[in-house]
């Protein structure tokens, strides 16, 4: 049985967000963004305009719905400041070659985490474009739910720019007195 990937396709960050955070997809996916109150982002951002800027095909936007950092001859690289998310960051950068492959575009991946100097080779497999596939209509499941999944508390809640969203406590005010 083939995958139908033109209904699942998506953006790269809807999948680099379903392995971070599920609750954080579907808020993103709802256009709720809380990124641009994040130092963490802002420094992502300045990064990639600044990191490898003497590279020629950067920011390279297909199907206006996925933008790869660089392709650099056989290799699609992903620039990234820290390894601390290498399982979303591997799977974004495999989406991305899978999203090139179903184009008919064999590449390899790099993810370069620049702030600790080291690279990530990424190839992808038989395996991967199953696990792509898998992720893509869960993806697909989670963004047309009513409700967002439930707070799932972990150890990056709190560097999330989500955090003060999900973990927000009301106050009862007494107006009376």
């Amino acid at each position: 049985m083939s995958f139908d990937f033109e209904n699942y396709k998506t953006q790269g960050v809807k999948v680099n967000y379903y392995y971070v955070c599920q609750r954080k997809l579907w808020l993103f996916s709802k256009g709720i963004t809380m990124e641009h109150l994040s130092d963490r982002v802002l420094s992502g951002k300045v990064l990639h305009e600044t990191a490898y800027s003497r590279q020629k095909n950067r920011e390279i936007e297909i199907d206006d719905i996925v933008k790869l950092d660089i392709i650099d001859g056989e290799f699609v690289r992903e620039i990234k400041l820290s390894s601390k998310m290498s399982n979303s960051h591997r799977m974004q950068l495999l989406y991305y070659l899978y999203y090139l492959h179903m184009r008919g575009i064999e590449k390899k991946g790099i993810i370069n985490y620049v702030k600790e100097k080291k690279q990530e080779f990424i190839e992808l497999s038989d395996t991967d474009k199953i696990e792509i596939e898998k992720a893509l209509v869960e993806i697909k499941t989670i963004c047309n739910m009513e409700k967002p999944p439930s707070i799932e508390k972990k150890a990056t809640c709190k560097k999330c720019s989500y955090y003060e969203f999900c973990f927000v406590q009301e106050v009862e005010i007494d107006l009376d007195g």
